[in-house]
């Protein structure tokens, strides 16, 4: 009960100064192009205990790039999704279908020469997803929502 009053009047406060309840629920989209994330490509392999989690990004082409995982475990397949990366609207999407399920759509918020980062506030899990291309030629990937429950795979190639 004391949880709904604080967000009560916090949303009192917030409409009275003029503002929504939906502050911030589109992520802010930086301009970039598909050859900015190109070093994304090839087939990597993350291992961690007894799971192994394989992607393989083909090259930057029409403004995309196409992607499968599958996550094995006790060597049995327990997982795949379809991943892509387009251009939309000046900028890059990272779209994911874990399981085929439909699409959901990450806005891509930050990139560099070695990193990218796509959000999704009102996505359950995750929220963001971030990809980096490390010194040593691996291949970082941290989903979560930028706290303690990140998960992060160090994909290396085979």
């Amino acid at each position: 009960m004391r949880h709904g009053m604080t967000m009560s009047v916090t949303l009192a406060i917030v409409t009275g100064l003029g503002l929504t309840a939906s502050i911030q629920s589109t992520p802010k989209a930086t301009a970039a192009t598909i050859a900015q994330v190109g070093w994304m490509e090839g087939t990597w392999v993350a291992r961690k205990g007894g799971v192994t989690v394989e992607e393989r990004w083909t090259p930057p082409a029409g403004g995309a790039m196409l992607a499968v995982s599958r996550t094995i475990k006790d060597g049995r397949m327990a997982g795949f999704e379809f991943l892509r990366i387009v251009e939309r609207d000046g900028g890059l999407v990272y779209v994911a279908q874990p399981g085929g399920t439909p699409p959901t759509d990450f806005t891509l918020t930050a990139v560099s020469e070695n990193s990218a980062t796509f959000e999704n506030p009102e996505h359950d899990f995750p929220k963001v997803i971030r990809y980096t291309k490390r010194p040593d030629g691996s291949l970082e990937a941290r989903v979560g929502d930028g706290g303690a429950k990140d998960e992060t795979f160090s994909f290396r190639k085979p």
